[in-house]
């Protein structure tokens, strides 16, 4: 019998490092991301979300982040993709960590955002998990840019990006739900990146790459 990731190649693409393992969240795993989002993610009224997603009531939220995961996978084509990858620490779901990218063959250039529950906050883990997801787009999807942005007030997130070499990448304004924020976006390059003392471990790429058709 042909397995599921056979079919659906990103459930086979597995990140590790030496604290946490990086993997597409599968249907029987929502349950503990939904868990993960309604324990708490950030201060009331401070959403540091573009689509402010966790002020939903409790009984949306779950709902809600189903259908984005079921939208992302249904969308994934070598044009244009987001690879949703759940956090786990010592077997527990604590975050996510995406990754998207458009004509990613001719641009090399990849987009990151993430979130982490509270209570796994401020143990050098959202830095762990991004410079992950950067070492892969790096050193396996041979990315030549990684970008990322944060509102300009999240200097929490934007600590983490200079923590790993990002630079400044210009400012703009937008709406950020119902606010208007100014948004800060940062670059990176791997001559750039501050990359960590350990070594990324990685299973999975070669179907995961070929799926894409990344070159």
């Amino acid at each position: 019998m042909t397995s599921l990731t056979a079919l659906w190649p990103p459930f086979g693409l597995t990140l590790t490092t030496p604290r946490l393992v990086l993997r597409t969240i599968r249907d029987e795993e929502i349950p503990a991301a939904v868990e993960a989002a309604r324990s708490g993610i950030h201060d009331a009224g401070r959403s540091p979300f573009s689509n402010p997603w966790t002020e939903l009531p409790a009984e949306e939220l779950g709902p809600n982040m189903a259908r984005w995961y079921w939208k992302c996978r249904a969308g994934m084509s070598p044009e244009s993709w987001t690879l949703l990858l759940g956090i786990w620490h010592n077997d527990e779901f604590i975050g996510c960590q995406d990754v998207e990218a458009k004509n990613f063959n001719a641009l090399k250039t990849v987009n990151t955002g993430s979130w982490l529950k509270q209570s796994a906050q401020g143990r050098g883990l959202g830095k762990e998990m991004r410079a992950a997801v950067v070492s892969y787009a790096f050193d396996h999807l041979k990315a030549d840019v990684a970008e990322s942005e944060a509102a300009a007030w999240n200097e929490r997130s934007l600590r983490v990006s200079r923590s790993l070499g990002y630079e400044l990448n210009g400012v703009y304004r937008t709406s950020w739900g119902p606010k208007t924020e100014a948004v800060q976006r940062v670059r990176l390059t791997p001559e750039s990146f501050k990359r960590p003392d350990w070594t990324l471990q990685v299973e999975g790429h070669v179907e995961f790459a070929r799926f894409l058709g990344i070159q």
